[in-house]
């Protein structure tokens, strides 16, 4: 088995590849632009495995998608490639566009034709798993409901905008072309190797520089968690099990207030890396200016992957949190690297 994997120097796809390659006998094609989020050092750990290989390719370029794909072979694709961070999208949509909308249609493209081209038996067995989020379904009112792979799209941010754009491309190509499609939306991840400018690892390195540690308005943004790990696991138990034409949401059962996750953060630092003074973390926490068209609550049911395909998370949010704590003191060289931009310096991999 041979698994395409685009966005896999990122954090998610970088979860899913290490997986892959760690627990499964099959082939990997790391297919990754390499903007500034996308870091290779995420792979060290699989990265001289012979099942491994990556190529530098920005998916907007159909001419180098079509070579890889007829170089690797591919039986299966995962497309995790996007511009994510939802502030960034405020300031700079094209970006997210570019990336986001076009990107995903070049490479529905590249894989159509690959697709179409197969011998039979292969093609039937083919897979294009679209890998999306929960931010598309817009805002939750009330404490009560969720998210369901029916709910309508509302997306509130150029981001999701974006995000609800490809999912609607890939749906219609399935459904205008046969392409075998499988989307899934997942609800906030975090683990290690997480990009420092999103809100867990940022409030844990500024704590460790006592520098504030910025929540927007009052901080009572609601999210569902989802352990990385875990979610690499759901995401290749849907490409290998999944069926064609279904949407899966993924989520990991754990509601909290962003304050209360900063809250968390503090409390742990202050167990395991107490300040000099003992002076709490949580005292550093500074209340800024809230986000245009900041959502406030998503929560996703995801009792449809575990009743179809018997997935559930493996981590309680209290045991995730405190792993990604440890991990990120354990290893504060990737994250000063990542920090003063020197792992972009350093870009190490073999193009197919």
């Amino acid at each position: 088995m041979k698994l395409m994997v685009t966005g896999g120097a990122g954090f998610i796809g970088s979860a899913v590849i290490r997986h892959i390659i760690e627990k499964t006998p099959y082939q990997v094609l790391n297919i990754d632009k390499l903007t500034y989020a996308g870091n290779l050092e995420s792979l060290n750990s699989i990265s001289k495995n012979s099942r491994y290989q990556f190529s530098q390719t920005d998916i907007c370029d159909r001419e180098a998608l079509d070579q890889l794909f007829l170089a690797f072979q591919p039986d299966l694709v995962m497309h995790l490639a996007a511009e994510s961070h939802v502030d960034r999208s405020i300031t700079g949509s094209a970006a997210f566009v570019e990336t986001n909308i076009i990107g995903t249609y070049q490479l529905l493209e590249a894989a159509r034709n690959y697709w179409n081209n197969l011998e039979e038996h292969k093609k039937l067995a083919f897979r294009f798993h679209h890998i999306s989020t929960d931010e598309v379904y817009g805002d939750l009112e009330g404490t009560d409901a969720l998210f369901l792979e029916t709910t309508s799209y509302a997306p509130s941010s150029p981001y999701s905008a974006s995000k609800a754009s490809s999912d609607h491309l890939v749906r219609a190509w399935h459904r205008t072309y046969g392409l075998p499609t499988i989307v899934t939306n997942c609800s906030n991840n975090y683990g290690p190797y997480h990009f420092p400018e999103k809100l867990i690892p940022l409030v844990i390195l500024n704590a460790l520089e006592s520098k504030p540690l910025p929540i927007y308005g009052k901080g009572d943004q609601i999210r569902d968690w989802l352990y990385v790990e875990d979610h690499a696991r759901a995401l290749y138990k849907v490409v290998t099990e999944g069926i064609v034409g279904e949407t899966y949401n993924i989520g990991g059962h754990n509601e909290k207030q962003n304050i209360d996750v900063v809250k968390t953060i503090c409390s742990i630092l202050d167990e395991l890396c107490p300040q000099a003074n003992n002076t709490p973390y949580a005292s550093l926490i500074t209340f800024v200016k809230d986000r245009p068209g900041h959502d406030l609550r998503y929560a996703i049911d995801a009792s449809k992957i575990k009743n179809d395909l018997g997935w559930t998370p493996q981590e309680t949010f209290e045991t995730g949190i405190r792993k990604t704590v440890e991990w990120y003191l354990n290893n504060l060289e990737w994250c000063h690297r990542v920090q003063d931009g020197s792992y972009q310096r350093e870009r190490l991999g073999v193009n197919i």
